[in-house]
Formats: C-alpha cells, structure tokens, sequence
C-alpha cells in the first residue's frame, strides 16, 4: 500500500471543483477559471508537502475544500461586505500552511497579502506555493511576530494564532493607522473578549457559515479603542 493511499483519500480533481464552486456560489462570490485552478492547485500542493511536513490535519481532499478553502473565503466574503475599501495590506499571523492569506492572494491580487509563521518548513510551503501559482501580491515570513520589524497593514488577521488577547499584543505594531485585527474562531471566545485590554475595542462580532462544514465559526473584529 502507498502512502498516498494509507494516509487520505485519493484526491478527484472533478470533485473537488464541482464542491468549490458550488461554495462560492453559495458566499455569493465569483471566481474565475483561473482563479478556481489556482485555489485547487494550492490544495494539490498542500497534500503533497503534507506527506513531507505536519501542515494540516485534514486529509481528505474534499474535506479540504471546506475547512481550508470555504472556510477561507467565507471569513473573505465579510471582509468584502465590512471593509472592501479599506483593505490594501494584509497581514496573516500564525498562518501555517497560508490559511487564509493564499486564499485570499489568489481572490484578491491587487491586495498585498504577507504570511508571517515561527516554522520555517511551513513559510517556505507558502514562498513555493506563492512561486507556483504565480502570486505575487503574496509574501512569507519567517519569524515571530513581535520579533519582526513593522510592516504595517491594513487587516491583520489570525485563524488559529493564539487567544485574542495575545494576537493584538504581540502584532500592534504591525497595525497601520486606521487598521483592524480580525480573528477567526470556532465558537464565541466570550472568555477571550473578556480579557482583552481596555485599550482594545471588540467592534463586531459575526456568526460564519461555511458551505459544507457543519461547525461553529465565528468573526471577531477589533481595533484600538478611542480616548
């Protein structure tokens, strides 16, 4: 027996698009040929370097669609309808295998989207996967955030970095002046919110619903609170 065949399902390309536009048919989005090819050729990318490295728990290509990709595009489609126009820089934080910033570089090219991770194996994932899929609004970082020098952005964002609190504290220096951290979690952090600072203000909390993932997801925006 493979590897391959040991460790998940064989990948069905036919599938797994039919599964990808029909989620974004769902969030009300468009993509193009290409960019469909883009997001199910990052997906073929991460199985592979999956074999390599731990990138993602996930297995099954057409679980992946969902938990990586829809789930990814989801949190996109809020940022889209809340602040489309104020968006130029993205900063994606613990970002792993590039979740949700390659999603997001491939939906958005005209947007500068740099992922910043502490493991270096999983930032030269997302340098190859920028190189690849010819991306190049999209940039990796190797380090920890509060180590790195500012690079200042718009929308910093964190799907599984570390408990809110944490996330706005160790990148505020990162955040450019007007700027907003988003965080994507499961179910409502009330006890994370609860700790944050007074200095940081929640702003808005939203429920996600994500095509075919039958899970709690939830959006929480903040910014710097005013005098």
């Amino acid at each position: 027996m493979s590897l391959r065949s040991e460790l998940a399902p064989a990948a069905d390309p036919e599938a797994e698009g039919a599964l990808l536009r029909d989620g974004l048919a769902r969030l009300g989005m468009a993509a193009d040929l290409r960019q469909q090819r883009q997001l199910l050729d990052y997906l073929s990318l991460l199985q592979t370097w999956n074999r390599r490295i731990n990138l993602t728990a996930v297995r099954d290509p057409r679980q992946m669609v969902a938990y990586h990709l829809l789930d990814s595009l989801a949190a996109l489609a809020a940022v889209e309808r809340r602040r489309p126009e104020a968006v130029r820089r993205v900063l994606d934080v613990g970002s792993g295998a590039g979740l949700p910033g390659v999603v997001w570089a491939v939906m958005r090219p005209d947007w500068a989207v740099r992922c910043v991770d502490a493991v270096a194996k999983k930032v030269g994932f997302v340098q190859q996967v920028a190189a690849e899929l010819g991306l190049g609004g999209l940039a990796a970082t190797h380090g920890r955030i509060e180590a790195l020098p500012p690079m200042p952005a718009d929308l910093i964002v964190s799907r599984a970095f570390a408990a809110l609190a944490d996330f706005v504290t160790l990148s505020r220096a990162h955040l450019a002046p007007g700027g907003c951290w988003l965080a994507l979690k499961g179910r409502l952090p009330d006890e994370e919110m609860a700790a944050l600072p007074a200095t940081i203000d929640v702003f808005h909390v939203e429920p996600l619903t994500v095509p075919g993932l039958d899970a709690q997801r939830c959006l929480v925006w903040m910014r710097p609170a005013t005098a």
